[in-house]
């Protein structure tokens, strides 16, 4: 099994897409047993607008848990890459 590196830029899962037309893109990077891997997930950006932290739309947000699941555990960081319209 390969992993990413932190350095890389995934393309965003197709399962991770949102519905809605307004997108921004969220980096992750994850700790996996002492190496680290990224992932690119898009999430709408409506819902983004209504969080005042990034980490509170990614774990309670319904649109957002039904489309993707995040371990939390794991999750070392998580930034807004892009907004597009």
């Amino acid at each position: 099994m390969s992993r990413r590196t932190p350095s890389s830029d995934p393309e965003p899962r197709p399962e991770a897409m949102a519905t809605e037309q307004s997108t921004a893109r969220v980096r992750l990077v994850f700790a996996d047993e002492g190496t680290f891997h990224a992932e690119t997930v898009v999430v709408p950006l409506e819902r983004l607008r209504d969080y005042e932290r990034l980490i509170d739309l990614l774990r309670e947000d319904a649109s957002v848990t039904r489309q993707i699941y995040i371990d939390l555990k794991r999750l070392v960081s998580a930034s807004v890459l892009d907004e597009e319209a």
